[in-house]
């Protein structure tokens, strides 16, 4: 068992005075019951209460007073009554008794000083089916999947970890978190497949976990489908929403069916109730409250990014890839982003935003929309040029903010740009494994930032990461090259780049001569980096390789 960041927070709701009996939702698999074990190492004594079994089931059907239920429960147990402040009861699959949610009120009001954990994985679905939630005397955690912070300490790479969470980012961690976040985006975040691979570190044994997954997911729909032909429709939905993953949808026809439109919104509403997915609907708006817009196509996010990665079959081509971005036409790191920022949302209602233009002519669309205090943060996820994000470029133009956050495959800076329209901003560009990090980012750079002359944010101190100058200095010594250009020759070490993927896609840089005069130049002078084809320096196909003096220069 791996450490789960949700065990920080059971912690704290241990501690609370005015504790209430804790719900864990969740999708199946995701790992509620294991984090719960683990959790109740902290406790003298533990209760584990599983409703599929017959003589748990028979406490709870057969008892109406709290007392008597408590009582049944630690005696079937061998535990003892006394110390029942210190002992932690988990009631697990409540779903199969639903009378007992009712149960939970009476835990919190006449037995409060013992803790009290439930959980099921389909806790929505008995909404409407006279059941009644105790309102108010419970509350309620979110448990998703593996996040790459939690992946980090699962394969045992403590060092990295460490570097993930100190902000800034230090330069040299960048590489190597790039590298592991890689192998996190091809396998995902399901426990069960993160501990496989943290034990035996072989792609190819997953294969079978995987296939056992999916395959349980399809056989939960007979759990909640009210005949054949609904379990048939749940189970093509299901296939199909993992192949659409990270893409707006209609329902009509959807998956190229001849469903109707009222068939799939049922069944997609239902296993939104499951947690295996989420039908996210756009905003229009530029300030709180985020109103969503339900007359405009939902994006879908399935529950993990490494399940889509399986079924979709683009494990190779992630294998592959220097850059996410590249991969299933870039839905895939979308997707994945999407996923990070809610991996350490843990309440029930913390939800994905994104952001369209309210014409409906319009093209523009911002990928995620974060609220981060009184502020609505665009964010992009995209590769290439800085300039060159148009989408947020308007949404900046009309909201009353001046940032924005980028997330891409290179590292860590700010640029000061303008939009179209002459309005300055700040583009916080983020490598994409800090996604689960974005709000500490957010604070760092708010409590940071560069001087600004909008008038919606008052001037803070300038920070290290500004725009540099760039001023045209010919370099003719060695000594005389600069951090980006000690990153360029760390970046085609391994492999050749041509010069447009350098300077934008890494550099986040704009591809024009005068970047190439001081960026590119200077190094094939001093016959650091030379051309693949030098025969033909106009090729199409060029591009730049480090030279032998170019990796003495590294060493040195």
């Amino acid at each position: 068992m791996f450490y789960r960041n949700i065990i920080q927070q059971l912690e704290q709701w241990r501690l609370k005075s005015n504790r209430k009996p804790l719900i864990i939702r969740g999708a199946r698999q995701v790992g509620k019951t294991t984090a719960v074990h683990e959790f109740a190492k902290q406790f003298s004594q533990y209760i584990y209460v599983n409703l599929e079994q017959q003589k748990y089931k028979h406490i709870f059907e057969n008892y109406t007073d709290i007392h008597k239920i408590a009582e049944q429960l630690f005696f079937v147990n061998d535990q003892e009554l006394r110390l029942k402040h210190d002992t932690l009861l988990f009631i697990d699959e409540i779903q199969e008794v639903p009378t007992a949610i009712n149960f939970l009120r009476y835990f919190k009001e006449e037995i409060p000083e013992l803790p009290v954990i439930a959980a099921g994985s389909m806790l929505e679905t008995l909404l409407g089916k006279n059941i009644v939630f105790p309102v108010g005397r419970v509350e309620y955690f979110q448990l998703r999947p593996v996040s790459f912070e939690e992946f980090l300490g699962a394969i045992g790479e403590t060092r990295a970890l460490a570097e993930l969470r100190h902000v800034p980012l230090n330069y040299f961690a960048h590489s190597k978190l790039l590298e592991l976040f890689h192998t996190y985006a091809l396998i995902g975040g399901m426990p069960e497949i993160v501990e496989e691979y943290a034990k035996h570190r072989d792609i190819t044994s997953l294969k079978p976990i995987y296939n056992s997954l999916i395959n349980s997911y399809l056989e939960d729909a007979e759990k909640y489908a009210k005949n054949a032909t609904q379990l048939q429709l749940i189970r093509f939905t299901i296939k199909q929403v993992i192949l659409h993953a990270g893409k707006r949808i209609t329902f009509q026809g959807f998956g190229n069916s001849n469903y109707k439109s009222k068939e799939i919104g049922e069944v997609l509403r239902t296993l939104e109730k499951t947690h295996l997915l989420h039908l996210i609907y756009p905003t229009t708006g530029y300030s709180l409250p985020l109103i969503e817009d339900f007359k405009k196509a939902p994006r879908l996010q399935f529950l993990d990014s490494g399940l889509v990665n399986f079924q979709a079959g683009i494990q190779k081509e992630i294998i592959g890839t220097d850059d996410l971005n590249k991969v299933y036409q870039g839905t895939l790191i979308e997707h994945l982003v999407g996923q990070e920022l809610l991996a350490n949302q843990n309440l029930p209602l913390d939800k994905l935003h994104y952001w369209v233009r309210e014409k409906n002519s319009s093209q523009a669309e911002l990928d995620y929309v974060l609220q981060f205090h009184n502020k609505v943060v665009p964010i992009e996820v995209k590769s290439g040029a800085a300039g060159k994000i148009k989408s947020l470029q308007q949404y900046i133009n009309q909201a009353p903010i001046d940032y924005g956050i980028r997330f891409y495959a290179g590292e860590l800076q700010i640029n000061t740009l303008k939009t179209n329209e002459g309005k300055t901003f700040h583009l916080l560009n983020l490598p994409y494994f800090l996604a689960s990090q974005t709000e500490k980012y957010i604070e760092w750079f708010v409590d940071n930032r560069p001087k600004s002359t909008s008038h919606f944010i008052v001037n803070e101190p300038t920070i290290a990461y500004e725009k540099p100058t760039n001023k045209n200095v010919e370099i003719k010594k060695l000594n005389e090259i600069n951090d980006k250009h000690q990153r360029i020759l760390k970046l085609i070490l391994g492999s050749p780049k041509k010069g447009k993927e350098i300077i934008e896609e890494h550099l986040g840089l704009t591809y024009q001569s005068r970047n190439k005069k001081l960026l590119i130049k200077p190094l094939l002078d001093l016959e650091l980096i030379e051309w693949t084809i030098p025969e033909n320096p106009k090729s199409k196909q060029q591009a730049y390789r480090i030279t032998q003096k170019g990796k003495d220069a590294i060493k040195n």
